[in-house]
C-alpha cells in the first residue's frame, strides 16, 4: 500500500468515529509516521502501531487551555504494514489502531481497551 493509500485509510478510519465523539475531540492532531523511534530507556527493537502523546481530556483542568500544544497521535506505517498479510487486514488494523489511540485521548486505558476488544 502506498503512503497516499495508507493516509487515505487513516482518514477513512477517522471518518468512522461517531460524530458526537469526533466533536468532543479537542486540540489533537493525527499523523502518519513511517517508524517508531524508541526512547533511550526502551529496547532498540521496540515496535508500536500507534502512540498517543498528550493530556487526556479526563485529566485536563482550567490551566490546560493556556497555550498548550495539541495532543499528538502517531500511526506508524512500517509496523502496521509488516504486521498484516493483506490489504483488508491492514485496513482493519489501521482502524483498530486509530480507535485505540483516540480512546487514549478520552482517557481510556490500555487495559480497558483490551477488555473492549480494541487492544
Amino acid at each position: 500500500m502506498s503512503l497516499t493509500e495508507f493516509e487515505e485509510a487513516v482518514d477513512d478510519a477517522i471518518d468512522r468515529i461517531p460524530d458526537d465523539l469526533a466533536r468532543s475531540m479537542d486540540n489533537v492532531a493525527i499523523f502518519v509516521v513511517e517508524e517508531y523511534d524508541p526512547g533511550p530507556a526502551e529496547p532498540a527493537d521496540t515496535q508500536l502501531l500507534g502512540l498517543y502523546e498528550g493530556t487526556p481530556l479526563t485529566e485536563r483542568d482550567a490551566w490546560w487551555d493556556a497555550g498548550s500544544l495539541p495532543d499528538r497521535i502517531s500511526i506508524f506505517r512500517g509496523p502496521l504494514m509488516r504486521l498484516c498479510d493483506s490489504r483488508e487486514e491492514l485496513v482493519e488494523e489501521i482502524l483498530v489502531t486509530v480507535v485505540h489511540e483516540i480512546a487514549h485521548h478520552f482517557g481510556i486505558s490500555d487495559e480497558r481497551l483490551h477488555e473492549l476488544g480494541w487492544g
